[in-house]
């Protein structure tokens, strides 16, 4: 059976850019059609293209990464992943900025092994603490922009200035709700979703 070689580029946001990764898998020798990638953090392995990758390979067939923080970020699952591709599947991994973490080379080999272990444990270790440094860093950053006066979250408008006085002629029945959504220039999901909001008005006075 035909071996393949397949790419996996990850960064962690949409906005973040997977050019230098699809150079070096594409200059690697890798097919633009047996390149998948993701743009989600690296918490978990739930992501839809890696999982298409999983279903993809056969057992002889090769994954190439260029750095192993593109694989994950959780300690233990790196190792839980890796190990399930390279022993259950029998798929190799080649890491390209660490040759150490190549299987193609070490499989044979009992102290390639022993040493691409060691180099696993370290990186997939050095991976989560930066996730964490960086989820650390967000939040005190988040923090100290609050303390500033900076908003989080959706701006809410102000409501249209004839609101109440269009709210009581709807519930009157004098209006339809299309209608009173058109005289406030708002959709009517907007006006259901403000009905609670018009009754407390109203009991609180």
């Amino acid at each position: 059976m035909k071996s393949f070689l397949y790419g996996y580029i990850r960064v962690s946001s949409k906005d973040q850019n997977t050019e230098r990764q699809w150079d070096a898998l594409l200059k690697f020798g890798i097919e633009e059609k047996h390149i998948y990638s993701d743009k989600q953090s690296g918490k978990d392995f739930d992501r839809p293209h890696y999982k298409r990758l999983l279903r993809k390979i056969r057992k002889g067939d090769c994954i190439v990464i260029t750095s192993l923080d593109r694989l994950g970020r959780n300690y233990t699952e790196i190792q839980d992943q890796w190990r399930h591709i390279t022993k259950f599947q029998q798929v190799d991994i080649v890491v390209l900025d660490m040759p150490l973490l190549d299987t193609r080379k070490s499989r044979e080999n009992l102290m390639g092994i022993f040493l691409a272990d060691i180099v696993l444990q370290i990186l997939s270790y050095v991976a989560e603490t930066e996730r964490n440094s960086i989820r650390q860093r967000q939040s005190e950053g988040i923090a100290a922009a609050k303390s500033r006066g900076v908003h989080f979250g959706r701006v809410h408008k102000p409501l249209p200035g004839n609101f109440n006085l269009v709210m009581q002629q709807w519930q009157q029945g004098e209006l339809t709700a299309k209608e009173a959504a058109n005289m406030m220039n708002v959709s009517c999901s907007w006006l259901y979703r403000k009905l609670d909001l018009f009754q407390n008005i109203n009991n609180c006075k």
